[in-house]
């Protein structure tokens, strides 16, 4: 944003619900750079505080942003930290299919009643609020690339369902509230989005494939690899989030964001490979039940509405994500240097 946009947005408050996850922290740091006043709530089941070190330490944040550990699952009275919200986004949900299958029925409360007590605050405080919708709504794609209109094809029983289902009652939610409170809704369809402070152990493909390859440990491919996903830079798609904040009331979405560049797991392995230097060979292991087979965006309504596309490069983003994770594996290794050393 330029100096008349960052002065539009002096001191206006947002909060950000999953503020301490992968795409959470890079949004807290978009808001403070924008000049809001954060709060960030996260339950720390998978968030990491670590991830909003430099912004609680001052070194970007001037005392703009605050932490609050709490489950969206529980009613938060915002103003008990006297302070009101401008915007809210509810980015309160894992979306990494180990963590998220490992507590489904607390994946679906989050879901569901994190959704609800979020709107709830934002009717109280007359926010506009955002809402960080999936891909997997499409469920197995009937239609290629994926539009908006398309409704999806879901499992309701399968191990996925939990969030599948989830995000698409929460997208009901949502729009109910806006028809029967009036509420300022903004819905976004995240596609597949990676870069630095991703989990090591989250499962995600990008994030799996670096660490096995910087471990110069067996690379996971999933049946032949020829499955397909859509890779988004986080930088891009906290651009877009914003865009879509900024765009008028009379627009809601949902609304695609992602990249539209389609590859295989296949083809994002050798990538990661030749990019890392990696001697690591592929192993194949069997797909996982309901994992799509192919999943790529139709973004032509994020082009029409919010003027955006994203502008990353899938080898330069691999570039900054794999820096960043072979900074994580040299101060991993030298804290079990220094623990040696220790038991020595």
């Amino acid at each position: 944003m330029d100096g008349v946009e960052r002065n539009k947005h002096a001191r206006r408050r947002a909060l950000v619900a999953g503020g301490a996850g992968f795409l959470g922290a890079h949004l807290c740091r978009r808001l403070v750079e924008d000049g809001y006043d954060v709060i960030a709530m996260d339950s720390l089941v998978t968030g990491r505080l670590s991830n909003l070190a430099e912004l609680l330490d001052d070194a970007i944040g001037e005392h703009r942003l605050r932490f609050v550990r709490h489950d969206v699952t529980e009613p938060f009275d915002i103003a008990s930290f006297d302070a009101r919200a401008d915007i809210v986004f509810n980015l309160a949900c894992c979306a990494s299919p180990i963590h998220y299958q490992a507590q489904p029925v607390h994946t679906l409360k989050t879901c569901l009643e994190g959704a609800l007590n979020l709107l709830q605050l934002a009717h109280r405080n007359g926010a506009r609020i955002f809402q960080a919708s999936t891909s997997e709504v499409y469920g197995e794609p009937e239609t290629h690339p994926q539009k908006e209109a398309y409704r999806g094809a879901v499992s309701t029983t399968g191990p996925r369902a939990c969030y599948d289902e989830g995000k698409r009652c929460a997208e009901t939610l949502f729009f109910d509230y806006r028809r029967q409170h009036g509420v300022q809704i903004k819905v976004a369809r995240i596609f597949n989005t990676y870069g630095p402070f991703m989990r090591e152990d989250d499962g995600r493909v990008v994030s799996n494939l670096i660490v096995q390859a910087l471990r110069d440990e067996p690379m996971t491919i999933y049946g032949e690899g020829l499955q397909t996903r859509s890779f988004c830079y986080v930088d891009d798609l906290v651009n877009g989030i914003m865009r879509l904040m900024d765009t008028p009331s009379t627009f809601t979405g949902p609304v695609n964001l992602g990249n539209p560049v389609e590859v295989t797991v296949l083809e994002l392995a050798e990538r990661i490979i030749a990019l890392t230097g990696s001697r690591s060979r592929l192993v194949r292991k069997p797909i996982p039940t309901d994992d799509p087979t192919r999943r790529c965006p139709d973004i032509s309504l994020a082009r029409a509405q919010l003027g955006w596309e994203p502008r990353v490069a899938l080898d330069d983003g691999l570039r900054r994500t794999i820096a960043w994770f072979a900074m994580q594996e040299a101060s991993r290794n030298a804290r079990v240097r220094e623990v040696d050393r220790d038991c020595a």
